[in-house]
Parts: C-alpha cells; sequence; structure tokens
C-alpha cells in the first residue's frame, strides 16, 4: 500500500552544543531515506539568528549557511531558517523595521523555502503584544522569498512554566493572534505542555479554533537541552498516536538532542508511526532503529541499557555502574552513536543555562 507522506521534519532548535556542519549535511540523506521533508537550521547558539539579529553572518559562516541549504534542495528537501529577533516588538519602530528587511533580505541569499519567525523565550508580559508581532510577521511575509511562513507565539503552549518565565500572558493573546494575523501563516504549537506527551484529537481541536488554523507542531521529544534533560538520552520510540495528526495538524516538526546520531534513533521511528497508524508498536519500531542504524551488537546493547539512558539518566547511575557503560562502549569506538554515548557518560554535554523551560 503507497502511503502519502506527512508534512514531518526536524528543526534544530536547541539550546545547548549545537551540531556541527559536517553532522548537519549527513542529516539530509538520513531525512530523505526516512521520508522526512524539511530540515530547518535554528541552533539558539547562533547568536547573527537571535540577539545579533541586526548583524549579518560573518562571510565564513553565511557560506556554510548556502552550502547547507544548497546541499539539502539537491537531496530534495526543503530548507529553512529560524529567525528570532530578540525582543524586536519591546521598541519596534523605523529603525528595528529598517534592520528588519536587511536581515531578510540576507536570508533570501541563502535561498530558504521555510522561513520560521520565532518569538519564544522572550519576555510576553508587552501590551498590544500579539497585535506588534502580528505586524513584523507581516513585514516578513512580504519581504521574504520562502514560500512558507511559519511563526512561534511567545505562549506556544498552555503550560504555566510559560507564564512564570516569560511574564503574564496578555489577555486574549492567542486568540487575537489567530484573528489578526494572515491565515496564510502558519504557526507553531508545542501542546498542552512545552514537552508534550501526547497531543490528543479535542486538544488538537481546541487549539485549531483559537488559532483559525490547523496548529504547526513542534515537538519536543526527544530534546535534552535543559537542566533536568541533558541527563538523559531520549532514545525509545515516538509513541504518539498520529492517526489523528493528518486532520488536525499542518505539519510535525521534531526537536532533538544534542547528540545528531542517537537523535536518529526515535527519529527513525516517526514516520512509521504515520505510516502504520492504529497498528504501530513503539517497542518494534525501537528495536528496528537500533538494529537498522546501529548494527545487531551494539543494538542489542543499547536496548539492554535504555533503562540507563532514558530512565535513570546520569544522576542515577552508580560510578561503578557508569565505568562499566563507558567501557562497554568504547569497544565501539567506530560508531558515532557509541561515541556520543561515551561523551555523554563522561558528562561533556553540558546544558545551556538559557534555556529556561525545563
Amino acid at each position: 500500500m503507497e502511503f502519502p507522506k506527512a508534512n514531518i521534519g526536524v528543526i534544530e532548535g536547541f539550546f545547548g552544543p549545537s551540531w556541527n556542519w559536517e553532522d548537519r549535511q549527513n542529516y539530509a540523506s538520513f531525512l530523505k531515506q526516512n521520508d522526512y521533508q524539511f530540515y530547518i537550521y535554528a541552533p539558539k547558539d547562533d547568536p547573527f539568528l537571535r540577539k545579533k539579529w541586526e548583524e549579518r553572518w560573518p562571510v565564513e559562516k553565511a557560506e556554510k549557511v548556502k552550502e547547507l541549504a544548497d546541499h539539502y534542495h539537491q537531496t530534495g528537501l526543503r530548507f529553512g531558517i529560524g529567525l528570532s529577533p530578540y525582543e524586536i516588538y519591546i521598541d519596534y519602530g523605523p529603525h528595528a523595521k529598517t534592520k528588519l528587511y536587511e536581515k531578510i533580505r540576507e536570508l533570501n541569499e541563502v535561498g530558504c523555502d521555510i522561513l520560521c519567525v520565532l518569538f519564544d523565550d522572550m519576555r510576553g508580559d508587552v501590551e498590544n503584544l500579539a497585535e506588534i508581532q502580528t505586524e513584523i510577521v507581516h513585514v516578513i511575509a512580504e519581504a521574504t522569498d520562502a514560500y512558507m511562513l511559519l511563526m512561534c507565539p511567545t505562549y506556544y503552549s498552555y503550560d504555566p512554566v510559560l507564564t512564570k518565565v516569560f511574564g503574564e500572558m496578555p489577555k486574549n493573546y492567542l486568540k487575537d493572534l489567530g484573528r489578526m494575523l494572515s491565515s496564510h501563516v502558519q504557526i507553531f504549537w508545542t501542546g498542552p505542555q512545552v514537552c508534550s506527551h501526547e497531543y490528543t484529537e479535542s486538544h488538537l481541536e481546541e487549539v485549531t479554533f483559537m488559532l483559525r488554523r490547523l496548529p504547526f507542531l513542534w515537538d519536543n521529544y526527544p530534546v535534552n537541552d535543559s537542566a533536568k534533560m541533558s541527563k538523559f538520552l531520549h532514545l525509545r520510540a515516538f509513541e504518539h498516536n498520529t492517526t489523528h495528526f493528518w486532520e488536525w495538524t499542518s505539519g510535525h516538526a521534531v526537536n532533538p538532542m544534542n547528540q545528531p546520531w542517537l537523535s536518529q534513533i526515535p527519529l527513525h521511528t516517526l514516520p512509521e508511526s504515520y505510516k502504520k497508524g492504529h497498528q504501530y508498536q513503539p517497542f518494534d519500531a525501537f528495536s528496528n532503529a537500533c538494529q537498522t542504524l546501529c548494527g545487531e551488537e551494539l543494538a542489542r546493547h543499547i536496548m539492554e541499557d535504555i533503562q540507563y539512558f532514558q530512565d535513570q539518566g546520569l544522576e542515577g547511575l552508580k560510578i561503578d555502574t557508569r565505568q562499566e557503560l563507558i567501557t562497554k562502549y568504547q569497544k565501539y569506538g567506530n560508531s558515532p552513536y557509541a561515541r556520543e554515548i561515551v561523551a555523554w557518560l563522561h558528562g561533556e554535554y553540558k546544558f545551556d543555562p538559557a534555556c529556561l523551560t525545563g
């Protein structure tokens, strides 16, 4: 049976150590082979897309991004960029508007198909927030060459942690966004929580009517960039029941881990959940992903040790257990999956304190 392809992809949108350019390029073939459609470059540690957004990329970095975009296009995938014009709406005047046009012209030079305007991880207790952000997005819509425009609200979930960290959400903020924002602009949504474990049909239906459009899922699994989550490796398969996603979402972007190779294990399973629907079995998908990517022997070890990686985490491991695991996986030094496990066991993946929501 031939299944239609879901609009799924990866957004490199996490805090902490970002991927290197070689790993980003390697992901094109992985995503293509596994029926993903897009990759979005939006690392939180690229200052020229965030707090230094008014400045141009240095020439060498601009060339790297352009090469990356060209590589994804050659592979037959869409390439996106995530722009976070940091708190531009607090003082949005003629100067900010001019700089915004300049930045969009720079991004046009790269050749991005998808442009994401990201207002997450910023202060939100601002008067007329929805109105100002809508104006900014509409200005960008006029200037961009991207054929798809997505916007991430400052409050992109019902999770109370957002108001705790970024201030009280203005009254009717999300409804006002849905009402004022052009219907051509899609809106990111992470679900009932910042890191949601499920997206029920009733929840997605409610959000659809509130935003007056189907939400575009920003899925924060298997991401592990926060103070708590950096102590874990999220390797198990996606457990979502995606059968209703076809009707109640416009797309599905997955935010991976700081570990690019290990992220491939859960990422390998998501397209299968779309294809198999109610027949999807997460454990079988996890087993298949491990064996397909890592080889039979290493896969067996990862499956045996999954409780250490995903349930107990670094702080739950005894010193002897951690050393035994290091010794075990060092034997597979030629495997990038094993090397990332060893690096994680050595505590080399430090969380970024700028990540405030986990």
